[in-house]
C-alpha cells in the first residue's frame, strides 16, 4: 500500500470508529474535535500546509519572516516527515486519536496524544463555529 493510500486508510478508519454527530446542535462535541485533529494530522502526513492553515487559530497563520503560513507548514512537515521516524508518529498520533483522553473546558479543549503536534500540545479553541490548533 502507498503511502497515501495508507493515511486515507487511517484517516477513515478514525472517522469510522468514531460516533456520528448527526443531531448535534453545535460542533462544540469530542467527536468533531477528533475529526478536525484527524484532518489536521492527514495533512501533515500528505505535506499539505494550507489545510493545516485552515485549522489553526488565527493568530498563528500570520507571516513570520517574510513567510506565510503554508509556507511554514510545508516545511514543517516536510522536516518533520523526512526525520526518522516523523512519519511513525504522525500516523501513531492518528491511530490513536480514537481513543486518546480529552478534556474539554467550555471552548477549550485538549488531547491527549502520544506525540503532542504543536509546542507539545494539542491544544483547541471553539472559535467561528469550528475547533482551531492554538499550541
Amino acid at each position: 500500500m502507498t503511502s497515501g493510500r495508507f493515511v486515507v486508510a487511517i484517516a477513515a478508519a478514525v472517522a469510522l470508529a468514531l460516533p456520528g454527530v448527526a443531531g448535534a446542535q453545535t460542533g462544540l462535541n469530542t467527536t468533531t474535535l477528533r475529526t478536525v485533529a484527524a484532518r489536521l494530522i492527514t495533512a501533515e502526513l500528505s505535506g499539505d500546509g494550507a489545510t493545516v492553515c485552515g485549522v489553526l487559530y488565527a493568530p498563528l497563520t500570520g507571516t513570520v519572516d517574510g513567510k506565510t503560513c503554508v509556507q511554514r507548514w510545508d516545511a514543517r512537515s516536510a522536516r518533520l516527515l523526512a526525520a526518522p521516524g516523523g512519519a511513525g508518529r504522525l500516523r501513531a498520533d492518528l491511530r490513536a486519536l480514537a481513543r486518546a483522553a480529552i478534556t474539554m473546558n467550555g471552548e477549550h479543549a485538549s488531547i491527549a496524544l502520544p506525540h503532542p503536534l504543536l509546542a507539545g500540545h494539542t491544544d483547541f479553541y471553539w472559535t467561528a463555529n469550528c475547533w482551531m490548533l492554538t499550541r
